[in-house]
């Protein structure tokens, strides 16, 4: 091969890269604008800014805003938590700036911010980035698992308000249930079982198996550091605070406007759920999905569109702004608290 191709080839994939990674960026913005531009299309914007300037109770929201920030607060005290079994002992103040940049990278390209804080203690402390990944792995299945309990309780607490939710929105959870249990699928994860199976018989062959076999090793030794966590009871009163957090943070949000404030604990606990669950189609901050859910349950609780609307976009807003001011902040201090540390 000579020169010019291969020059060529490097070229090639350096595009392909680069391409790559424009398309993640542009991807989640361009779906989830396509979901607000069809939520918003007919909305008064107008009556959007008069309730910021003089329809909300500021002091509601910034109650809501204390319990954001204290939910991030919480979370990087867990992350330490699970780091400590692995021998791995970072600053509180990284952690929690960690989770402040990781939570703001997300609004940039979704789930990079996973990535992100586990550069951060890297950088900072030294700490095994595959080992922390793996921290972060199983910080993530636990919070599957609590979405998994609250959605369970509330379905089971308000099961014909989903029922409505459903038939708004024309989800027909019937056409799901024949496709799970026809023959089709069993084929397809079978085969796609058998994809995987090849795949790694491959990379067995490849020399660069056993660097990655290393990084998998110890991603799952992350992975497994909660049976290690030396304060099993602290672990889950800090995750249960997170999701109070997460929980009040959203729900005191509904006495910011006159419109809202009849919206009782469980109800808010519903659209709490529906929320959460929006979020976790990759768009940045859960931007579309998040306001065309949270606006249909309103308005089966007596919320008039409009106003609907006007909750979502003023809420999620300004979360999202805070989210990407302690983002800045986190980046701004990290240099400073670590005066002492060479990178």
């Amino acid at each position: 091969m000579t020169k010019i191709k291969q020059l060529l080839i490097i070229k090639v994939l350096y595009l392909k890269k680069i391409i790559g990674n424009i398309l993640k960026v542009v991807i989640p913005f361009l779906f989830g604008g396509g979901i607000l531009y069809y939520t918003y299309r007919n909305f008064d914007f107008t009556k959007a800014w008069f309730a910021l300037s003089e329809g909300m109770n500021y002091w509601w929201m910034v109650l809501t805003l204390i319990f954001g920030i204290l939910s991030h607060v919480i979370r990087g005290m867990r992350w330490k938590l699970t780091l400590a079994p692995l021998g791995e002992n970072p600053k509180m103040k990284n952690c929690v700036n960690a989770v402040f940049v990781s939570y703001a990278a997300n609004i940039v390209i979704p789930r990079i911010g996973e990535i992100s804080r586990c550069g951060i203690l890297k950088k900072y402390d030294g700490i095994s980035f595959s080992k922390s990944l793996g921290t972060v792995v199983t910080e993530r299945l636990v919070d599957t698992l609590c979405v998994g309990i609250i959605t369970g309780v509330t379905l089971l607490m308000q099961t014909n308000i989903f029922g409505i939710f459903f038939d708004k929105t024309g989800t027909n959870l019937s056409v799901f249930a024949a496709r799970f249990t026809s023959a089709e699928t069993y084929i397809f994860l079978a085969s796609f079982l058998g994809i995987l199976v090849l795949v790694g018989l491959i990379l067995r062959k490849l020399s660069v198996f056993n660097k990655v076999a290393g990084i998998m090793k110890n991603i799952w030794i992350g992975i497994m550091s909660l049976k290690k966590v030396k304060h099993k009871w602290l672990f889950v009163f800090s995750t249960i605070g997170i999701w109070a957090c997460y929980f009040l943070q959203f729900y005191l949000a509904f006495f910011c406007f006159n419109f809202s404030l009849h919206i009782g604990l469980l109800a808010g606990l519903v659209l709490f759920v529906v929320g959460s669950i929006a979020v976790v189609v990759p768009t940045p901050n859960g931007a579309g999905p998040w306001h065309f859910a949270v606006i249909t349950m309103m308005t089966l609780y007596g919320v008039s569109r409009e106003n609907a609307g006007i909750f979502a976009l003023l809420v999620h807003g300004i979360q999202t702004l805070l989210i990407i001011i302690l983002g800045i902040y986190g980046l701004a201090v990290l240099p400073f608290t670590n005066k002492n540390k060479s990178v």
